[in-house]
């Protein structure tokens, strides 16, 4: 029988969280979207605010799939808002019913990132999101350069922009 001390039970908990990063590293690539291409192209929409967003070259965007009805894009949404103070960031609502609800989703919850409702899953489809939330990360260049599904930290997010920079 062990014998559990403070040092046996820390290396226990060690052992568990890097075969739970390296398992979730597995599924995440497994999950991927497959994209034509890495190069971003041209995005023209009407927000759920009523204001009108366009893509622009110059500075790195985070393009970010979420849904209403998603546990762990609720887990996330305080992620997205940090970021999105600092950096551009879309983010597209999947699913997720008329602008009103969305719009009161956001307001209940503190959130003001910029959200493009995709009622009929166009944009979901075009990105070839099947999984939320899902994460794009495009250079100031508009090529791709990170894409996460899954859960992700605002340090994560953070340090995949600054190197997108």
């Amino acid at each position: 029988m062990k014998n559990w001390n403070m040092r046996s039970v820390f290396k226990e908990i060690l052992i568990g969280a890097v075969l739970i990063f390296i398992l979730s590293n597995i599924i995440n690539y497994v999950r991927k979207p497959e994209l034509n291409s890495i190069q971003l192209q041209k995005i023209e929409a009407q927000l759920v605010d009523g204001k009108h967003f366009s893509t622009e070259e110059g500075r790195p965007l985070v393009i970010h799939f979420w849904a209403t009805w998603c546990p762990t894009c609720k887990l996330e949404a305080s992620n997205i808002e940090s970021i999105s103070k600092k950096y551009e960031v879309l983010t597209i609502a999947v699913s997720s019913g008329k602008d009103d609800k969305i719009q009161a989703y956001l307001k209940e919850r503190g959130l003001t990132f910029k959200v493009l409702n995709d009622v009929n899953g166009k944009w979901a489809e075009q990105f070839k999101v099947k999984a939320f939330p899902t994460t794009f990360i495009y250079d100031s260049q508009g090529k791709l350069k990170f894409m996460e599904v899954g859960y992700t930290t605002t340090a994560g997010l953070l340090a995949r922009l600054k190197m997108a920079e």
